[in-house]
């Protein structure tokens, strides 16, 4: 069994145990709220201080830094790892700190001062109270940096189960007992936040101690290792987070025509997020220290099977995901959300705007992957050039499917498809001319062998959808689970059946795993 597959499969545990948290804190959410124009604040606000968490912890800080930190580990030793990992640590605690201050007070003395929209006042009122949220998470993020950069997937990984949980109580616990309205009580979800950055960074700190850190701070505007970080992090801030760039921007144009697609389109990317965290996110989080140390090495024949053995997996888990969201879209959603304020309505608008988005799921998972490959041999400024371009497109298409084609929740999921399938176009091309050849000619002719397996499980699940709505019905719980988990249970075996007759390598790879048989695959 690969060692991939054992090291993300670890990971996949913990970020599945996260993501149905997740889905159920989405459940909550929405069963609360609907999806109106309260939570569509709710989700913008909350938005903002994510993507800056996202840009200088979880995203171009680590990607610059996991490979520096594991460098420093391998040339210098353990006393001079820990030297950088603090110093880093100090100088993101001064910027984001800085940040922050500087966002609370444009919003309290200078934007509040306005007059706004109802929605708009609530937004930014939410967003004063949530920014804070920026810095804790920045850095829990970089503390799972450093435990992935040591060889700790599993706990890590589980942190955001700890964030889930305490959001879900925000709204069970606390709700309640700020007023009677909506527009009061959501401001439980904003405190839930605060409280969830803090419980997610403390979760960390036990295995690091373990480790070895211990954090004092070390003036970074002097440390030559902020300066290298800096330098390589500062080109990638846009290309890292293009994904939730995208999200961001999408939905403040969305938001600015109406604020309930922000909402409707935020629980169509919570069911997208499932499939590409539980696998997508988890291979990409154990391949950038993995190729981060083949880069070192200058291993690059490793390097290229490494990618594109991740790349492989990802494909036949994605591809089955994407078919399955896809045909099962409407009886996903009802079974998921439709209770208290998510209504028919709410069912129907999520799931076209699902219908737009799932084409898109492959892309935004290898984009992940490849651009993990730049990060780890210290190239981020290709990435960051890519997704400018991809950032502006993505404007564009939105603005375009929104206002001119008027696809509501649909224009967004469509953009986003789009970008996604662009940015991985151009990432490959350029990949391809840094590393001279991929060595991607296996994987190329797996391709029409996983469309075949694909179109088989498509079919499968697009005919038991069609026979138990006209035969059956979803009248009742019961009836709801049978329309979705039926049709996905045996859509997924034909799959994996199908994988294993037509001899797809990652089908071999995904039965041993399962059932821990010592069978043979070639690679």
């Amino acid at each position: 069994m690969s060692q991939m597959l054992k090291s993300s499969g670890g990971i996949g545990i913990a970020t599945l145990t996260s993501r149905i948290l997740g889905l159920v804190r989405e459940q909550v959410y929405t069963a609360f709220m609907g999806t109106g124009a309260v939570y569509g604040a709710f989700v913008f606000a909350y938005m903002v201080p994510n993507l800056f968490r996202r840009l200088l912890g979880e995203g171009a800080l680590t990607a610059a830094f996991i490979p520096v930190f594991k460098a420093k580990e391998k040339n210098e030793g353990e006393k001079s790892m820990w030297q950088a990992a603090n110093a880093v640590i100090s100088g993101l605690v001064m910027v984001s700190g800085g940040i922050t201050l500087l966002v609370v007070g444009v919003v309290s003395l200078l934007l509040l001062r306005n007059s706004w929209s109802n929605e708009t006042r609530l937004m930014l009122e939410l967003l004063r109270l949530m920014f804070p949220y920026m810095v804790l998470a920045c850095i829990g993020a970089v503390f799972i940096g450093i435990l992935n950069a040591r060889g700790h997937f599993f706990i890590p990984a589980l942190g955001t189960t700890i964030l889930n949980i305490v959001m879900i109580a925000s709204v069970l616990l606390l709700a309640p007992r700020l007023g009677k309205t909506l527009d009061k009580q959501i401001f439980a979800l904003a405190i839930g936040v605060i409280i969830a950055g803090i419980a997610q960074a403390a979760f960390q700190m036990p295995v690091l101690r373990k480790e070895g850190f211990r954090y004092h701070w070390i003036p970074p505007w002097r440390d030559p290792t902020v300066r290298e970080v800096v330098l390589k992090m500062v080109p990638g801030i846009l290309g890292v987070a293009a994904y939730q760039i995208n999200v961001m921007l999408t939905q403040a144009l969305a938001f600015g025509d109406n604020a309930r697609i922000v909402a409707q389109f935020a629980v169509a990317v919570r069911l997208m997020e499932l499939p590409q965290g539980v696998f997508g996110l988890s291979l990409a989080t154990f391949l950038l220290p993995t190729l981060a140390s083949l880069a070192v090495e200058k291993n690059f024949a490793q390097f290229r099977s490494t990618l594109r053995q991740g790349a492989s997996h990802l494909i036949f888990i994605n591809l089955l995901a994407s078919i399955l969201l896809f045909t099962q879209a409407a009886p996903i959603v009802r079974l998921l959300f439709e209770r208290g304020k998510f209504d028919v309505s709410s069912t129907e608008h999520v799931s076209f705007a699902l219908l737009f988005l799932v084409p898109g799921l492959i892309s935004f998972s290898l984009v992940n992957i490849f651009a993990r490959a730049f990060y780890a041999t210290g190239d981020l400024q290709t990435p960051m050039r890519i997704s400018i371009f991809c950032l502006a497109m993505n404007a564009l298409l939105t603005a375009f499917f929104l206002f001119v084609w008027k696809l509501g929740p649909g224009a967004l999921g469509l953009a986003n498809s789009l970008t996604s399938i662009c940015n991985l176009s151009l990432l490959l091309y350029a990949l391809r001319k840094r590393l001279r050849t991929l060595e991607m000619a296996e994987l190329v002719a797996q391709l029409p062998r996983l469309a075949m397996a694909g179109l088989v499980a498509g079919i499968i699940s697009w005919l038991f959808r069609v026979w138990w709505g006209g035969h059956v019905g979803h009248a009742s719980l019961l009836l709801k689970l049978g329309e979705v988990f039926i049709p996905l249970t045996l859509a997924s075996l034909a799959y994996l059946g199908m994988g294993l007759m037509l001899k797809i390598p990652s089908a071999t790879e995904m039965l041993r795993l399962v059932t821990g048989l010592k069978t043979r695959t070639s690679h």
